[in-house]
């Protein structure tokens, strides 16, 4: 199942919570690239929320939006940046951007490893990406209401496996929305606050979302069996006798 884009766009634009949210994912991927003038940045999924800081500084920033999602202009008041997609097939060439965000594009996606490989084909060797995945244990994805609760949620552990395993290195590994995921004043009112705690306990794994920070590696490790590792099975050669017997049938006169 996806998520719908106006759906996506309603939370982040015009909720309370959502814009709640927005302002903490913002923040952590502020923290984590502060200065990104020059380069070439993407985001997949819905990660408009996150790319406005970027806008101006950078050479270039494409919002990548799935088909299935759909797409919307962005940004708003300004010449178009977002592009409708297949999830396994980008518009850009091979090792073409410098950063990229994913945001509600890997826990919905029916082919995680396809995608992650054509996220490992744009990047440059040397270029980062943060992945922003809903927290298997965190209250974000066992609530409705909200973007996170929609897809597969993710642990620290599947999440760096299943990165490790398509061309990318772990460099950090963090959370966010440490606040609860409700939309009332009286919560909000202490949402800034409960996110700056939690960010200092990130070792509970308490956060919402799951954080991860990935640098592209030059030797893209592959699943299964390399072809000059595999054995076929030489069926036709029969069994291999041992050294000094004869068959049975040879002795009988």
């Amino acid at each position: 199942m996806h998520h719908d884009v106006i759906a996506l766009r309603d939370f982040y634009y015009t909720t309370s919570l959502g814009r709640a949210a927005q302002k903490a994912l913002r923040d952590q991927c502020l923290l984590h690239w502060p200065d990104l003038a020059g380069k070439d940045v993407a985001g997949f999924g819905f990660a408009v929320p996150l790319l406005r800081p970027w806008l101006a500084p950078a050479r270039r920033v494409i919002a990548l939006m799935p088909a299935q999602q759909g797409v919307m202009h962005w940004p708003a008041e300004a010449a178009n940046h977002s592009v409708l997609t297949e999830e396994t097939s980008w518009p850009l060439a091979t090792d073409s951007i410098d950063r990229l965000v994913m945001l509600h594009g890997l826990e919905t996606s029916d082919r995680p490893a396809a995608l992650l490989e054509e996220a490992a084909r744009v990047l440059r060797v040397g270029g980062e990406a943060l992945f922003i995945l809903p927290n298997r244990s965190g209250l974000w994805a066992r609530m409705d209401g909200t973007p996170f609760a929609l897809g597969r949620p993710y642990s620290s552990g599947q999440i760096a496996t299943l990165l490790r395993d398509h061309g990318f290195q772990i460099s950090d590994t963090g959370g966010a929305l440490f606040f609860p995921p409700r939309d009332t004043r009286r919560w909000l009112r202490w949402a800034m606050w409960l996110e700056r705690l939690g960010s200092r306990m990130v070792r509970l794994r308490a956060g919402g979302v799951l954080v991860v920070r990935a640098r592209r590696v030059a030797d893209t490790p592959t699943s299964g069996l390399a072809v000059k590792d595999r054995r076929p099975l030489r069926i036709l050669d029969g069994v291999a006798q041992p050294a000094g017997t004869r068959p049975a049938w040879r002795d009988q006169r």
